[in-house]
């Protein structure tokens, strides 16, 4: 075994080296501290260095305690406090290291650290390719940038592009929430995450969580654009579409195709192809095919609008639901429509506006404005102001009529039993036996009117005020006479079917 002091180490390692010459270029020692060891038995390719070793290689500088030396292959194995000087802002860190200077590929072991400006790699295998500028481990690594964490099982970093590229059991800590995927990319110098596979983010107090199968998250801004399955969970609030656009700091959520929001709590839910939700300010609405649907045990109800817009209140719970422009709504044992809509939530009180119309089984009603009130499920009361005007199909082509300033009635088992005319009453009915033979045909005015109903025919008639009443056989009233002031049969426009309600 030959040693030779450390002055003489680089005048003898310049002249060896250059004497190799390659179209690869060699590893050279620029300065190595204590001893130079060589002994063909041992090592027969090169000579070991221990001490303060420094190499440099193709621009890199490479840091350790002790290395061997292969010149033939043109490679090295260095050991203890290896540290190596990819670039400016580049380094890595580990106990151990094999790196090949023909093809500048380096296998990094136990204690693995690489170090990019604020950003540290930690593993416990590492292969670095200078070529490509592209780290890789195969079995656990962690990242940690800013205030962000990254875990996962395989993992790719593009040090030229500052992208992480993580598969498998990927989980990404921030101090506001946790991200976990398959299959993520991650921008260290944007801090923004990029999913290509299903993935979920939830908040720390698990109120808050999202789902997507692709998309990416700004975590400086915490901007996201989710698509692919995406959904967003707010407590009690539920909202999904084919694609979003989230900014989680503001609670603003845009929702594209197939949107979809739902009130777990008031059991409302608002669909279309364009929605977006304010929590913050306290509202969301929907539009493009928006329709709203409030959901009951018994049968629920269906309403299409060109746009429906929803208040929350201080739960975040929908409040109010309002319904704008060529309304309609359906259920199997009510229908409806009007221009605008006013839904509250608590009370369930349904008021229409602008020429509303109800048909509940046989009979059609209409007035300036109507207010409908249900209970568990069912109609209760209705309040008809304005024009208020009940029309129901005789069984012949006739029409049984009453007509009134303002209306009040009263539902059971979901049919009309009472209503109240209060004003200016005028009826137009049609009086028959048992067996349907047609007694006459009664009319009358009054200033209030009490009507009572059972299964759809009129059952008894009381006028309140100033009667002035009279019955006709049906030859001696002309077929003109037999229509109120106003009438309008309108039952070509009633939803029958789901899709009606699209059909103005």
């Amino acid at each position: 075994m030959k040693q030779t002091p450390g002055y003489l180490l680089v005048i003898l390692f310049l002249f060896t080296i250059s004497g190799f010459a390659q179209d690869q270029p060699k590893t050279r020692i620029i300065y190595s501290g204590d001893t130079w060891q060589f002994n063909k038995s041992i090592y027969p390719d090169g000579p070991r260095l221990i001490g303060n070793v420094v190499m440099n290689h193709d621009s890199a500088f490479l840091y350790c305690d002790s290395a061997w030396v292969n010149e033939i292959e043109n490679r090295i194995i260095a050991y203890g406090n290896v540290v190596v000087k990819l670039s400016d802002t580049l380094n890595l860190y580990c106990d151990s290291l094999r790196y090949y200077g023909n093809t500048k590929i380096a296998h990094a072991n136990s204690n693995v650290r690489l170090i990019d400006n604020q950003t540290t790699l930690t593993t416990d295998t590492l292969v670095f390719n200078r070529n490509t500028q592209i780290a890789q481990y195969d079995y656990w690594g962690k990242i940690v940038n800013d205030k962000n964490i990254l875990v996962s099982h395989f993992g790719y970093y593009f040090t030229g592009k500052k992208q992480f590229f993580f598969k498998e059991k990927v989980l990404l800590i921030n101090p506001e929430y946790n991200m976990y995927s398959d299959t993520l990319m991650y921008n260290t110098v944007t801090e923004t995450a990029f999913f290509f596979g299903p993935s979920h983010i939830i908040s720390k107090d698990k109120k808050d969580s999202i789902y997507c199968e692709n998309g990416w998250y700004d975590t400086r801004l915490d901007l996201a654009r989710f698509r692919d399955r995406a959904k967003i969970y707010h407590e009690f609030t539920f909202l999904t579409g084919d694609s979003m656009y989230y900014e989680r700091k503001n609670e603003y959520g845009q929702v594209f195709r197939n949107a979809v929001i739902i009130d777990t709590i008031q059991n409302i839910i608002l669909m279309g192809n364009y929605g977006e939700m304010q929590q913050k300010k306290g509202f969301a609405f929907m539009t493009d095919s928006a329709v709203t649907v409030i959901v009951e045990k018994r049968d629920s109800l269906f309403m299409h609008g060109d746009t429906v817009r929803a208040l929350f209140d201080s739960a975040r719970n929908i409040r109010d639901v309002y319904c704008y422009h060529k309304v309609k709504f359906i259920r199997r044992d009510m229908q409806g429509m009007c221009d605008s809509l006013h839904l509250m939530a608590r009370d369930s009180t349904m008021t229409m506006y602008h020429d509303p119309v109800i048909w509940s089984d046989s009979n059609q009603l209409s007035a300036d404005s109507i207010t409908l009130l249900m209970r568990n499920g069912e109609a209760d009361s209705l309040k008809m102001y304005g024009s208020a005007f009940i029309i129901s199909k005789d069984d012949t082509a006739n029409f049984n009529q009453i007509k009134g300033r303002n209306v009040l009635a009263k539902f059971e088992n979901n049919q009309l039993y009472k209503i109240n005319v209060i004003g200016n009453a005028q009826t137009i009915y049609f009086a028959r036996e048992e067996d349907k033979t047609l007694i006459g045909i009664n009319t009358a005015v009054s200033s209030d009117l009490l009507v009572f109903i059972d299964k759809n025919q009129f059952k008894s008639i009381t006028f309140i005020t100033n009667p002035d009443a009279h019955t006709y056989p049906e030859k001696d009233l002309p077929k003109e006479e037999r229509k109120l002031k106003n009438f309008k049969w309108l039952e070509e426009r009633r939803p029958r079917v789901k899709m009606d309600i699209f059909r103005w």
